[in-house]
Protein backbone atom coordinates (compact mmCIF):
# COMPACT_ATOMS: atom_id res chain seq x y z
CA UNK A 1 0.00 0.00 0.00
CA UNK A 2 2.65 1.95 0.67
CA UNK A 3 4.44 1.89 -2.69
CA UNK A 4 0.84 2.77 -4.17
CA UNK A 5 0.50 6.26 -2.73
CA UNK A 6 3.15 8.29 -4.10
CA UNK A 7 1.93 7.29 -7.54
CA UNK A 8 -1.97 8.04 -6.62
CA UNK A 9 -0.51 11.96 -5.39
CA UNK A 10 1.16 12.34 -8.18
CA UNK A 11 -1.65 11.02 -10.33
CA UNK A 12 -3.84 13.28 -8.70
CA UNK A 13 -1.93 16.24 -8.57
CA UNK A 14 -1.37 15.56 -12.63
CA UNK A 15 -4.56 15.70 -13.06
CA UNK A 16 -5.61 18.05 -11.00
CA UNK A 17 -3.04 20.29 -12.78
CA UNK A 18 -4.77 19.22 -16.52
CA UNK A 19 -8.20 19.64 -15.27
CA UNK A 20 -6.84 23.47 -14.55
CA UNK A 21 -5.08 23.80 -17.99
CA UNK A 22 -8.35 22.30 -19.82
CA UNK A 23 -10.49 24.51 -17.90
CA UNK A 24 -8.91 27.46 -19.65
CA UNK A 25 -7.72 28.90 -16.54
CA UNK A 26 -5.47 32.00 -18.47
CA UNK A 27 -2.09 32.55 -19.35
CA UNK A 28 0.46 33.21 -17.19
CA UNK A 29 3.09 36.10 -16.43
CA UNK A 30 5.74 33.69 -18.24
CA UNK A 31 3.40 34.22 -21.46
CA UNK A 32 3.08 37.91 -21.22
CA UNK A 33 6.77 37.99 -20.85
CA UNK A 34 7.58 35.38 -23.78
CA UNK A 35 5.04 37.03 -25.91
CA UNK A 36 6.19 40.26 -25.34
CA UNK A 37 9.71 39.53 -25.90
CA UNK A 38 8.96 37.43 -29.78
CA UNK A 39 7.21 40.86 -30.58
CA UNK A 40 10.05 43.14 -29.74
CA UNK A 41 11.96 40.65 -31.45
CA UNK A 42 9.95 40.50 -34.78
CA UNK A 43 9.79 44.41 -34.57
CA UNK A 44 13.41 44.93 -34.88
CA UNK A 45 13.72 41.75 -37.00
CA UNK A 46 10.93 42.89 -39.66
CA UNK A 47 10.69 46.64 -39.09
CA UNK A 48 7.47 48.59 -37.70
CA UNK A 49 6.12 48.39 -41.13
CA UNK A 50 5.79 45.19 -41.85
CA UNK A 51 5.70 43.75 -37.92
CA UNK A 52 2.74 46.02 -36.70
CA UNK A 53 0.00 44.44 -39.24
CA UNK A 54 1.40 40.97 -38.64
CA UNK A 55 0.50 41.75 -34.46
CA UNK A 56 -2.99 43.47 -35.46
CA UNK A 57 -3.97 40.00 -37.11
CA UNK A 58 -5.97 37.99 -34.58
CA UNK A 59 -5.15 35.20 -36.25
CA UNK A 60 -1.21 35.56 -35.73
CA UNK A 61 1.47 34.30 -33.48
CA UNK A 62 0.94 37.51 -31.50
CA UNK A 63 -2.55 36.66 -30.03
CA UNK A 64 -3.55 33.88 -28.39
CA UNK A 65 -6.77 33.81 -26.47
CA UNK A 66 -6.99 36.52 -24.04
CA UNK A 67 -3.19 37.13 -24.46
CA UNK A 68 -2.51 39.63 -27.40
CA UNK A 69 -0.04 42.73 -28.32
CA UNK A 70 -0.49 46.26 -28.30
CA UNK A 71 2.20 48.56 -29.24
CA UNK A 72 2.11 52.33 -28.13
CA UNK A 73 3.71 55.71 -28.90
CA UNK A 74 5.92 57.26 -25.76
CA UNK A 75 2.86 60.14 -26.37
CA UNK A 76 0.05 57.02 -26.03
CA UNK A 77 -0.73 56.54 -29.74
CA UNK A 78 -1.52 53.18 -30.36
CA UNK A 79 0.61 51.78 -33.29
CA UNK A 80 -0.59 48.18 -33.40
CA UNK A 81 -3.12 46.41 -31.40
CA UNK A 82 -3.72 42.98 -31.29
CA UNK A 83 -7.34 42.88 -29.52
CA UNK A 84 -9.42 45.41 -31.20
CA UNK A 85 -7.92 47.29 -34.55
CA UNK A 86 -10.44 50.85 -33.60
CA UNK A 87 -7.80 51.59 -31.43
CA UNK A 88 -5.08 52.17 -33.68
CA UNK A 89 -3.92 55.48 -34.78
CA UNK A 90 -5.80 56.63 -31.88
CA UNK A 91 -4.05 59.07 -28.93
CA UNK A 92 -5.42 56.65 -25.76
CA UNK A 93 -3.56 58.92 -23.39
CA UNK A 94 -7.06 59.95 -21.99
CA UNK A 95 -8.13 56.27 -21.52
CA UNK A 96 -9.07 55.46 -18.18
CA UNK A 97 -10.39 52.16 -16.58
CA UNK A 98 -13.50 51.67 -14.42
CA UNK A 99 -11.89 53.06 -11.08
CA UNK A 100 -10.45 56.14 -13.10
CA UNK A 101 -7.12 54.90 -13.59
CA UNK A 102 -5.58 56.98 -16.80
CA UNK A 103 -3.59 53.54 -17.32
CA UNK A 104 -2.48 54.35 -21.04
CA UNK A 105 -1.01 57.56 -19.67
CA UNK A 106 0.84 56.06 -16.71
CA UNK A 107 1.85 53.35 -19.21
CA UNK A 108 3.34 55.39 -21.71
CA UNK A 109 5.19 57.37 -18.53
CA UNK A 110 6.53 54.08 -17.00
CA UNK A 111 7.84 53.25 -20.04
CA UNK A 112 10.01 56.56 -20.53
CA UNK A 113 11.64 55.46 -17.16
CA UNK A 114 11.80 52.42 -17.35
CA UNK A 115 13.04 49.52 -19.29
CA UNK A 116 10.62 47.11 -18.38
CA UNK A 117 7.28 46.93 -16.23
CA UNK A 118 4.65 45.45 -14.93
CA UNK A 119 1.41 47.95 -14.45
CA UNK A 120 -2.27 46.96 -13.16
CA UNK A 121 -5.15 48.05 -13.95
CA UNK A 122 -8.79 46.37 -15.22
CA UNK A 123 -9.68 45.93 -19.21
CA UNK A 124 -12.75 44.14 -21.12
CA UNK A 125 -11.60 40.97 -21.18
CA UNK A 126 -11.79 39.63 -25.12
CA UNK A 127 -12.68 36.01 -24.40
CA UNK A 128 -15.16 36.89 -21.35
CA UNK A 129 -16.66 40.48 -22.54
CA UNK A 130 -16.49 41.06 -19.09
CA UNK A 131 -14.41 43.97 -17.18
CA UNK A 132 -11.97 42.24 -15.22
CA UNK A 133 -8.27 43.07 -13.19
CA UNK A 134 -5.49 42.84 -15.38
CA UNK A 135 -1.70 42.83 -15.52
CA UNK A 136 0.32 44.24 -18.40
CA UNK A 137 3.74 43.68 -19.37
CA UNK A 138 6.16 46.00 -21.37
CA UNK A 139 9.45 46.54 -23.01
CA UNK A 140 10.13 49.72 -24.00
CA UNK A 141 11.48 49.46 -27.84
CA UNK A 142 13.00 52.92 -29.15
CA UNK A 143 10.30 55.75 -28.71
CA UNK A 144 7.71 52.77 -27.92
CA UNK A 145 6.00 50.81 -25.64
CA UNK A 146 5.41 46.91 -26.80
CA UNK A 147 2.84 45.12 -23.75
CA UNK A 148 1.35 41.83 -23.21
CA UNK A 149 -0.96 41.35 -20.12
CA UNK A 150 -3.16 38.36 -18.46
CA UNK A 151 -6.03 38.21 -16.53
CA UNK A 152 -6.14 38.12 -13.24
CA UNK A 153 -9.80 36.30 -12.72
Amino acid sequence: MRRGKPLIVALFTTLTFTGAFAAGSGETKDDAVAMVKKAVAFIKEQGPDKAYPVIDDKASQFHDRDLYVVVYQLDGKVLAHGSNQKFIGKDMSDAQDVDGKLYVKERVELAGKQASFWQDYKFVNPVTKKVEPKEMYCEKLDNTAVCAGIYKS
